[in-house]
């Protein structure tokens, strides 16, 4: 049988002097091999695309106080940027845990860890909602300090097929676990006005929730598709086009951006679930043990400092943060999508 001739498969090229699309950047999308980019771009204020930088890494280290030998957790493990810098805290003494519910980046950040020399001798990864934190104390016993990033990654926002950014477009998806749930599309085929207009006030606090509600469920009604995020971005800025704005390009830009949050959280039942970890949170930390999280929008921050309040009444914590701490406006200047973060702690009595 004659050798077949293997055809040399070229690299994607983009058009034009920049890489626009997310499979165009490929050099981004090769950290290993492409560092020079990846510097390049984080130092315009940018996020190299499948990459996410983690906020308030300082305040977050220097309110743990990890020491080596301690046993700690990153609830949300994302790309392991924080996973990565409190291992590093560890020593090699102690252990980490971290959490994640997405099958397709876990994979990925497992690997790069073990690559940095951080196997399960000293880190437990497990894909498992942060919900159930009380599953992990079972096997690692009293907490000394906890982490808890809520926001979403770059990685995943930024890859068009995941559905999270309006900006780009790919299946109106938004599940942080594409395996489990239904999608954002298939939410919106059933939902009823009343309860899409409740959901955009309570998930994201949207001023135009009556237009946008009403224009979204006459258009299902009416056999319009909505599977995409390009098809939900143009239902909205139809919706808008009779509210009077300065700038109505502006207007619908946060628009979108407050639904698409809205229906984020709720086809992974972010609420619920946070609900969740902080009722299990005091069971899961030893004593003097700390925890710090991270939100980035009122509704999150809410129910932590509520959370948090309460059970310093009670005397669960033995202080909590008074005020909510930002990170740097040199961070911001950095990493733009930082701004919107708020970080508090605790520590229990």
């Amino acid at each position: 049988m004659p050798d077949q001739k293997k055809t040399h498969k070229r690299r994607v090229r983009y058009k034009g002097t920049h890489p626009k699309t997310y499979k165009e950047k490929y050099k981004e999308l090769q950290p290993e091999k492409y560092g020079d980019t990846i510097a390049h771009v984080i130092q315009k204020g940018s996020t190299p695309a499948g990459m996410h930088i983690s906020i308030c890494v300082k305040e977050i280290l220097d309110f743990l106080q990890i020491k080596p030998g301690q046993t700690g957790l990153d609830a949300t493990l994302g790309y392991g940027g924080h996973t990565l810098e409190m291992l590093k805290c560890l020593e090699s003494k102690g252990h980490m845990y971290a959490l994640d519910v997405d099958p397709i980046e876990l994979p990925r950040t497992r690997e790069r860890l073990e690559k940095l020399g951080y196997g399960p001798e000293i880190l437990t990864i497990k894909q498992l909602n942060f919900a159930n934190i009380d599953q992990v104390v079972a096997e690692s016993g009293p907490l000394d300090f906890v982490l808890a990033d809520l926001g979403v990654s770059s990685m995943q926002i930024d890859n068009p097929d995941r559905g999270f950014s309006y900006k780009t477009e790919g299946p109106l998806d938004l599940r942080l676990n594409p395996k489990k749930g239904i999608s954002a599309a298939e939410r919106l085929k059933k939902i009823s006005q009343e309860e899409l207009y409740g959901m955009l006030l309570e998930n994201a606090d949207e001023p135009y929730a009556e237009e946008i509600a009403r224009a979204i469920v006459t258009a299902v009604k009416k056999g319009r598709r909505i599977q995409t995020t390009k098809e939900l971005r143009q239902v909205i800025t139809d919706a808008l086009k009779a509210v009077p704005a300065s700038n109505p390009e502006e207007a619908v830009k946060k628009s979108c951006q407050r639904t698409f949050q809205a229906l984020r959280i709720d086809v992974n039942s972010e609420f619920e679930v946070l609900y969740a970890f902080l009722e299990k949170l005091p069971n899961v930390l030893a004593k003097g043990g700390r925890v710090a999280i991270l939100s980035f929008h009122s509704g999150e921050d809410r129910l932590v400092k509520k959370s948090f309040k309460k059970l310093l009444r009670d005397g669960v914590y033995s202080e909590i943060a008074q005020e909510i701490i930002r990170p740097s406006a040199e961070e911001c200047s950095i990493n733009s999508r930082a701004r919107s973060t708020k970080m508090r702690w605790a520590i229990k009595a």
